[in-house]
């Protein structure tokens, strides 16, 4: 069985609850850091799947590290290796189909709703259910790429979530587990700090991450395991 291949585009940032889902199901993770020099392979000829981690910067910077990702997110697109892309990777997939990276209408830190849209697409990759809340950290977000179906929203950033064939965009975390939720609250960035007064309904305190964890982390690892397993049963069938 050919490996998933992992994009992680931040120190400190892996994949967490990703990779303790691909280890129960006895599939194989190469994990690449191009940011820190590892090489990208050539091609997606060695993998199943490709999947896409977050990071604080812009997918529109121009990182040599991002220009690569789009280039392995493209070739899955092209050869149906499906790909899957977490907040930054999800903006990356949109770059890559041409839709817009912009700022976010508002910011979004924490645990915030999303209202699920009807359709085939939606109840495939989020099953039942209208009404969900994710672990968010963006300032930015993408338009829906053309050809796609946007299957989530909010008020504060209406393209939460598209499909695209076999392929997953997201604007939020469903790879954060406990250990990653507990650093990331922990940050006392200055912007972090700052957004907090700015925009207190969006964006949330480190205590209040944690607090809304006992409520919403379990059930995102739920979707997290429906999300994950509608992906790899696209790279199965291939």
């Amino acid at each position: 069985m050919k490996p998933v291949l992992v994009l992680q585009n931040m120190k400190g940032d892996g994949p967490a609850y990703l990779a303790h889902w691909l280890a129960a199901q006895g599939i194989g993770m190469d994990l690449r850091f191009a940011a820190e020099g590892q090489p990208l392979p050539a091609d997606l000829s060695g993998h199943a799947a490709l999947a896409v981690l977050g990071g604080e910067m812009s997918a529109n910077d121009p990182l040599p590290a991002l220009r690569e990702a789009e280039r392995l997110i493209a070739l899955g697109f092209e050869t149906g290796v499906p790909v899957i892309g977490h907040c930054l990777g999800g903006q990356l997939m949109a770059r890559v189909l041409g839709a817009r990276v912009l700022r976010s209408p508002l910011p979004e830190i924490g645990w915030q709703p999303a209202r699920m849209l009807p359709g085939p697409e939606c109840e495939a990759w989020f099953g039942q259910g209208d009404r969900h809340h994710f672990m968010h950290w963006h300032n930015e977000a993408f338009e829906l790429p053309r050809g796609a179906v946007s299957v989530a929203t909010n008020e504060a950033c209406p393209v939460q979530a598209f499909a695209y064939g076999p392929h997953l965009g997201m604007q939020f975390h469903i790879e954060v587990d406990a250990d990653k939720l507990a650093r990331w609250s922990a940050s006392r960035d200055p912007s972090f700090l700052q957004a907090q007064q700015t925009h207190p309904a969006t964006v949330h305190s480190g205590d209040r991450m944690r607090s809304d964890a006992q409520q919403f982390l379990q059930a995102q690892h739920r979707l997290a395991d429906r999300v994950y397993a509608r992906w790899w049963e696209a790279a199965s069938a291939g």
